[in-house]
């Protein structure tokens, strides 16, 4: 099923619900959101033999946000001792580190296994510069292999227990949304369900959007969007 929405208040989620009908929703299993309580709620109430599972893809969205607040943060201070420092022995250490910074967003934020070559080198220099980020770097990286191979809930809680006792310092913001999510986020583990296509899914949308320059009204846009799946409407 597919349902493209005006909004998401929980008013209407909830009407497109009630249309599928008791007997459908009583045969859903598992329900991936993003960490969003509303949708927790929503599920509990009108679909009550799901288990609601945090998206994974979400989470490691945070991971990735907080990890780049770190970088932005540590090239800004550099950049500011280098307008400060008066030696120049001192700006030159600073410039090596500002060096290893500079361009190292991807380089950080992708998968690992997924780096090009030239990425794989600024990896290097930025690890060389910068202990925090280093270790930055690994935890985002551990945490991610936890996903991809753990497969059953009691491993998934003991590795990210230890995850989480590693990452207090360094990820607080994340850290404090997984425990607070720890449920759905454990049930992960179980089946490994995410709503990855409904996130391709929202990228192909926005595509639509951007190449319509504005629709005159949203059934209009639905209409268009509906049409790219050979959906009928």
């Amino acid at each position: 099923m597919l349902a493209i929405l005006p909004g998401r208040t929980q008013e209407i989620i909830k009407e497109l619900l009630y249309s599928w009908g008791k007997e459908v929703l009583e045969q859903i299993e598992e329900v991936s959101t993003d960490l969003w309580i509303g949708y927790k709620n929503l599920v509990k109430e009108l679909i009550p033999n799901a288990q609601v599972v945090a998206d994974r893809f979400h989470i490691m969205t945070q991971i990735n946000k907080e990890l780049d607040k770190t970088r932005k943060r540590e090239k800004r201070n550099i950049e500011d001792s280098i307008k400060k420092t008066k030696s120049q022995l001192g700006k030159k250490e600073y410039e090596k580190v500002l060096n290893g910074l500079k361009k190292s967003k991807y380089a950080l934020l992708k998968n690992e296994s997924n780096l090009n070559e030239e990425q794989k080198i600024k990896l290097v220099e930025v690890k060389e510069v910068s202990p925090t980020l280093k270790l930055m770097h690994e935890l985002k990286e551990k945490i991610r292999i936890i996903f991809n191979e753990t497969n059953d809930w009691l491993a998934g809680l003991f590795e990210l227990g230890m995850w989480l006792s590693t990452a207090k310092d360094y990820f607080p913001v994340s850290q404090k949304i997984i425990i607070r999510w720890s449920d759905v986020v454990i049930a992960y583990f179980d089946n490994g369900t995410t709503s990855g296509v409904v996130e391709g899914i929202n990228n192909k949308l926005k595509l639509i959007k951007r190449s319509g320059y504005g629709f005159r009204n949203f059934d209009n846009f639905r209409i268009r969007c509906l049409l790219n799946w050979n959906f009928n409407y």
